[in-house]
């Protein structure tokens, strides 16, 4: 679909399904390494929400990026990429601090009751 590209990054949810060995067992070996290093492949984390995850990312990038008048798309991606190569330099971290023992209490009504 993308014969031009470069490099095509892949967000993947982390099913025990999507391997690498896929490729081989749909292609033969020489054409599945070729694609494969077409491909920068994300795994969306294993726990907590990858769409949470995106949606904490977008808010930093609002609040630290974004809280400005920008004039031009030029100066926009400037600012976006500049802030984006800090977050990854930083490896920041989400830090889960929603338990389950919390979920009972805010999401009662979602929990069954075994008390009558």
């Amino acid at each position: 679909m993308y014969p031009a590209a470069k490099k095509i990054t892949l967000v993947m949810d982390n099913y025990n399904t999507h391997s690498l060995g896929s490729f081989y067992e749909a292609f033969e070996p020489a054409e599945a390494k070729r694609l494969i290093d077409r491909f920068e492949f994300i795994n969306t984390p294993k726990h907590g929400s990858w769409l949470n995850t995106a949606e904490i990312e977008l808010h930093v990038l609002n609040t630290q990026c974004l809280n400005r008048h920008i004039s031009t798309i030029e100066e926009l991606k400037k600012e976006t990429k500049a802030w984006q190569e800090y977050r990854n330099n930083k490896n920041s971290k989400i830090k889960w601090q929603f338990t389950t023992a919390d979920a009972r209490i805010k999401l009662k009504s979602l929990y069954p009751s075994f008390d009558d």
